[in-house]
């Protein structure tokens, strides 16, 4: 959500750094399906500078992706450097795609603001993080941009658009946000996102990139199964929900439905978020994580901005799909193409 929340009751929390390193074996998967190879999977919960990375020797030929959590503020400058500080650390320890979170360029007081601090795609601001992704060789999702679209003169409102950039910092293809978060939750407050952006008219077909195949969706976008199923119908391999969850809905629902996303789809799936007190009308949830295709949390970030890092193994999800086939025992003929596959 991109909209102002109520006062922020989370500003005089004390942020805890933390550096974790975890395995996760899938301990009941061998069981369920003997045939499976269960890839040995390695977790990072970093800071801006995490001393190392610990990953088995086994597993270094597969892909590695950078979930990046940040503070978001209404100063665009300051926001991009601490963005550009983790992607950059992101491309030294060997990913080749990062995510950023929802509002990665900032969170403003109001609607007003929001509309003033917004831009076009070919602003100065999307400049530098194509610049970003050149200088740094890698992959960028760009989760969630307060986009000036070409109805702007008309409208007077803006779309929350997913930017996807290649390693030569061209535009891969964009999606902007269908489903747009206009709620009322007792202790949150209300969020009435669409006072200031219009709902994107499409789904967009999964792109493919260093680490798999790759359907774009924003925050509260998976809250709706359909549009998930839809995108793994289409070839999805990774499904990515950047986000600025709020402080009473997170705790309760954020890693529930991220999980569910994933078990099912059968895809991988990552989600960048935003984290503690961005001004004083609003705080964000943060435990940025990476879901695999069985359901576990393989990468979580700790408390305050850093990042987290997974590895994709694709053959992995493929064994998986094969031994359990859920798409191929869909029954369209009894509840109709819940998620039909686009076009």
């Amino acid at each position: 959500m991109i909209l102002a929340e109520p006062t922020c009751r989370t500003c005089s929390l004390r942020r805890r750094s933390r550096l974790g390193i975890v395995v996760r074996p899938h301990h009941l998967l061998p069981l369920l399906f003997p045939g499976l190879r269960i890839p040995r999977l390695s977790v990072l919960c970093a800071q801006p500078r995490p001393r190392a990375m610990a990953v088995s020797s086994s597993s270094w030929e597969l892909p590695l992706v950078a979930v990046c959590q940040v503070t978001s503020t209404p100063d665009k400058q300051q926001n991009f450097k601490a963005c550009a500080e983790l992607v950059r650390e992101a491309a030294r320890l060997g990913a080749c795609l990062a995510f950023l979170p929802e509002a990665f360029d900032f969170i403003a007081r109001d609607t007003a603001e929001t509309l003033r601090l917004s831009e076009p795609l070919d602003g100065d601001l999307l400049g530098e993080y194509a610049q970003l992704a050149r200088e740094c060789g890698l992959w960028l999702s760009l989760g969630g941009f307060h986009e000036r679209g070409q109805d702007w003169e008309q409208t007077q409102k803006i779309y929350n658009c997913h930017v996807l950039l290649n390693n030569k910092g061209s535009v891969v293809t964009t999606y902007r946000k269908t489903h747009l978060c206009d709620v009322e939750i007792p202790g949150q407050g209300p969020m009435h996102e669409s006072n200031s952006t219009m709902p994107g008219p499409s789904l967009k077909s999964p792109v493919s990139t260093p680490a798999g195949k790759v359907g774009l969706a924003i925050c509260y976008d998976m809250r709706f199964p359909e549009l998930s199923l839809a995108l793994a119908q289409a070839g999805a391999e990774i499904l990515t929900y950047p986000s600025a969850f709020g402080t009473v809905t997170g705790p309760a629902h954020w890693e529930v439905l991220l999980r569910a996303r994933a078990i099912e789809t059968q895809c991988y799936v990552v989600a960048a978020a935003q984290c503690g007190c961005h001004h004083e009308k609003r705080a964000s949830y943060g435990h940025s994580m990476v879901v695999d295709p069985w359901g576990t949390v393989v990468a979580r970030c700790s408390e305050g901005p850093g990042l987290c890092l997974a590895r994709i193994d694709l053959s992995y999800l493929r064994q998986l799909r094969q031994h359990l086939p859920v798409f191929q025992h869909r029954r369209p003929d009894l509840y109709g193409n819940l998620g039909h596959p686009l076009s």
